[in-house]
């Protein structure tokens, strides 16, 4: 690929979410489509772009075009914390197409680059549809939800024409009605309403997060095509009832194991991490016996009470377990996690705390015989591919959905109440990592991690890129060059054949 000018490679703008478990999906595929011949622009948010500069330091990065638009956010009092992802939604939405409009605009007329050809845009920031449909060119939305989880999100409707949403009364939240089976969804045979992703939890018909997911999941359809990080065996059925509903969808996953295949050294240094990674905590895991650590992460975007921070910490020291525990410094809401000088006394030459870490290599790494997560679907693809079976505590969105096709279907998860208990952390932990129980979960994580890496969707990927440039090949956009002009007030895209 390095004898093509760089002019005349495909170009594709690559916008994830502003969080980071939308930014490290999007990242992977980014580096795979260059590896493919693609010359990239990544566009994070100004507030991440400063985030990933400050973890990573201001180092060259040569193989990817950054750039950055705001995200409609005030400014944060603390500069390296995940923003709330309610606000950020709907500031995403109302605000940033203008700018994203002028951003295709400078892009379109740099000396040096390409025309963007293509955008490949995060499900939840459809507003790039608009962008695209002016200018003539594809816009594939990546949702970096698992298959289940898309597939509730666009369920949303269905739901609400069936009188099950929103709750009557708050007391809809405690008296048992989350309970109720959802019969409506011809591949969820047996789930509850507590399954479903979370934003349904609401007594307002007008809430912005119902309405907001219905709207993205309706515009998803003006897509040139759906792709998802997962493969056909582990969600083929939902697979087949998103493929009715929605343009060509691909499963292009687990792109974890996919873009191993394509990096070289010059992708290997680059990261999408927005936390510094304290890689100490791998050879702390050198000196540990196989499958005897328990891995604890809770994500980017977790946050829990100080007296669940302590139930947890007292459940992971009460079943004399080994473990690598990740505590951000917001995991706990609205302070600073602090955990009881007892609980350190007691766990200190077992335990290991750490602030952030390159979860990956934790899970691939033989010590580690279980993952204590919150189910969100970077963390139970990479559990997957790692053949780690789970304890599952979701916190919010599809991570309840997920943790019930691990539990209920894929038999590699055990639930946790959402109100935790010291006890049941315990016992868990132990039925997890020495009983027979565990033992045969363990087993069948391993079935599922054989699976992923002989099902992973090289040849799917090869495919939809296969479509893009023949799309491009047989339109005007291949070889346009696209301007911008003010027209009444807004932005408007003509695309112009080049002499």
């Amino acid at each position: 690929m390095a004898s093509i000018n760089a002019l005349e490679k495909p170009h594709a703008l690559c916008i994830p979410f502003p969080a980071q478990g939308h930014i490290n999906p999007m990242f992977k595929l980014a580096k795979i489509l260059y590896s493919k011949g693609f010359y990239i622009t990544f566009v994070n948010s100004e507030y991440n772009q400063q985030r990933l500069l400050k973890s990573q330091g201001s180092h060259n990065l040569p193989c990817f075009q950054y750039e950055t638009i705001p995200d409609g956010l005030p400014p944060s009092e603390n500069d390296n914390v995940t923003q709330d992802i309610p606000s950020l939604l709907k500031s995403t939405s109302e605000t940033c197409l203008t700018p994203f409009k002028e951003l295709l605009l400078k892009l379109n007329n740099k000396a040096g680059s390409p025309p963007v050809t293509c955008i490949v845009s995060d499900g939840v920031m459809s507003f790039t549809l608009d962008a695209a449909e002016e200018l003539g060119i594809p816009d594939v939305l990546f949702w970096t939800t698992s298959a289940c989880g898309f597939l509730a999100y666009t369920h949303y409707i269905t739901l609400l024409e069936n009188g099950l949403i929103p709750l009557k009364n708050s007391a809809d939240l405690t008296n048992g009605y989350l309970d109720t089976a959802v019969d409506c969804i011809p591949t969820m045979k047996g789930i509850r309403l507590k399954d479903i992703p979370t934003f349904i939890r609401v007594t307002d018909p007008k809430d912005f997060m119902i309405n907001f997911v219905i709207q993205q999941t309706n515009r998803a359809k003006r897509s040139s095509a759906i792709i998802l990080n997962t493969f056909d065996e582990l969600e083929h059925d939902v697979l087949n009832e998103l493929s009715l509903i929605y343009p060509p969808v691909f499963s292009i996953g687990p792109l974890n194991i996919v873009a191993r295949e394509f990096d070289n050294e010059d992708l290997q240094s680059l990261s999408s991490s927005l936390w510094k990674e304290d890689t100490e905590c791998l050879e702390w895991l050198d000196l540990q016996e196989p499958n005897s650590i328990v891995y604890v992460n809770f994500g980017s975007i977790t946050v829990m009470t100080p007296q669940q921070l302590v139930e947890f910490s007292w459940g992971l020291a009460n079943s004399e377990q080994k473990f690598l525990w990740v505590i951000r410094p917001d995991l706990v809401r609205g302070d600073s996690p602090v955990l009881q000088p007892e609980f350190l006394e007691v766990t200190k030459n077992r335990g290991l705390l750490v602030s952030w870490c390159p979860q990956e290599k934790v899970l691939d790494h033989p010590s580690v015989g279980g993952f204590l997560t919150h189910n969100g679907w970077n963390s139970t693809l990479e559990s997957i591919s790692s053949g780690v079976p789970m304890i599952c505590w979701p916190f919010f969105a599809e991570q309840q959905t997920n943790c019930w096709w691990c539990c209920n279907r894929w038999g590699i998860g055990m639930e946790i109440d959402s109100d935790v208990d010291r006890y049941e952390v315990g016992k868990l932990v132990n039925v997890l990592m020495v009983e027979e129980k565990g033992r045969e979960m363990r087993r069948t994580a391993r079935v599922w991690k054989e699976k992923a890496e002989s099902m992973s969707s090289g040849n799917t990927l090869d495919n939809l890129i296969n479509q893009a440039r023949y799309s491009l090949a047989n339109s005007t956009a291949r070889h346009a060059i696209a301007t911008i002009y003010s027209e009444g007030g807004g932005m408007v895209f003509t695309s112009l054949s080049s002499p």
